[in-house]
C-alpha cells in the first residue's frame, strides 16, 4: 500500500528542508496528496528538526555537498527539485560562496545528472551577480548557475519572510520587545514582507508544473510595503508594547560592521 501512495505521488527534493522556509515547505507539501517529499538535510541533528513525515508520503535523505553523488541519488525518480540551502550572514565556518554560491552549482549538476524535470531556487530580491554587496553577489550567481543548468527552471525571489521562525521572524519578535530601539536611519527603510506558507506554496507550485513559470524570475513579496518602524510599531502592539525608536546614523552602522566583520572574520 505504501508503494503504491509513492508511485501516485511526484517525488519532490527539497533541499536545506530543515531551514525556517524549509520546514514549512515540507509541511505544505505533506499537507498536498499529489506530492511525495524528499526531506535532504546534511546531519542527524537537521534531520531530528523536520516536521513528522509519514512514510507513504516521504522520506529524509542525507547528502553532502562535498560528495555531489549523494545528492544526483536523492534526485533519482524525482520531478523536481527545490533548492533552499543558503546563508544570509557569514561565519568563519561558512561564506556566501561555500553556502550559497557552491551548493547551487551542486543542485544544478544533480538536477541534471538525475534528469529532473524542474529546478526551483529560493532566491532573495536585489540579487545580481554584479552586485558589490557579497551576499547579493552570491545570491545572483547561484541564480546564473541555475540559468546554466540545462534544466527547466524558475528562480523566486523573496524579500523578509516571516511566520516560519526565520532569523526575520526573531529579530522583529526581538525589537518589539524592547522599550528603547537603534534602527538603522530610523527604520524608515522600506520592507515588503511575505508570508512563508505563500513562499512555500509558490515554490511548489512551480515544482509541480514544468511548464509554470518555465525560465521566469518571479519576485514574490507581500501586500504591503511599509517602514521597518511602522512593521516593529505593529508587532509591539500586538503584543500590548511601545517602543521608542533611535535613529542610527548609516555611516556609523556602516564602519561598526566593518570593524566586526574584521574581528569575526566574516
Amino acid at each position: 500500500m505504501v508503494g503504491c501512495a509513492h508511485r501516485m505521488r511526484a517525488r519532490v527534493v527539497i533541499t536545506g528542508a530543515n531551514s525556517a522556509i524549509g520546514r514549512v515547505v515540507v509541511q505544505r507539501a505533506l499537507a498536498r496528496q499529489d506530492t511525495f517529499v524528499a526531506a535532504a538535510v546534511r546531519s542527524g541533528r537537521a534531520a531530528a528538526e523536520l516536521p513528522p513525515i509519514p512514510a507513504a508520503a516521504g522520506e529524509v535523505l542525507h547528502v553532502r555537498y562535498d560528495d555531489p553523488g549523494s545528492l544526483h541519488k536523492a534526485c533519482e525518480g524525482a520531478v523536481a527539485l527545490v533548492h533552499l540551502t543558503g546563508l544570509l550572514i557569514e561565519t568563519p565556518r561558512s561564506t556566501y560562496r561555500s553556502a550559497n554560491v557552491e551548493t547551487a552549482r551542486v543542485a544544478a549538476a544533480a538536477a541534471r545528472a538525475a534528469g529532473v524535470s524542474k529546478l526551483v531556487l529560493l532566491s532573495a530580491c536585489g540579487a545580481s551577480s554584479d552586485s558589490t554587496n557579497r551576499f547579493w553577489r552570491s545570491k545572483g550567481e547561484a541564480e546564473d548557475l541555475v540559468r546554466a543548468s540545462g534544466v527547466d527552471w524558475t528562480i523566486v525571489r523573496c524579500p523578509l519572510v516571516l511566520g516560519c521562525d526565520s532569523a526575520g521572524d526573531r529579530a522583529l519578535a526581538r525589537e518589539a520587545r524592547s522599550r528603547w530601539l537603534p534602527l538603522l536611519g530610523g527604520g524608515r527603510h522600506l520592507e515588503q514582507p511575505v508570508d512563508a506558507r505563500d513562499v512555500a506554496d509558490g515554490l511548489l507550485a512551480a515544482a509541480l508544473e514544468p511548464a509554470r513559470a518555465r525560465a521566469r524570475v518571479l519576485e514574490l513579496v507581500g501586500p504591503e510595503c511599509l517602514p521597518v518602524r511602522e512593521l516593529v510599531a505593529r508587532a509591539a502592539a500586538h503584543s500590548g508594547a511601545q517602543v521608542t525608536i533611535l535613529p542610527v546614523p548609516l555611516a556609523l552602522a556602516r564602519a561598526a560592521a566593518a570593524l566586526g566583520a574584521r574581528l569575526r572574520g566574516g
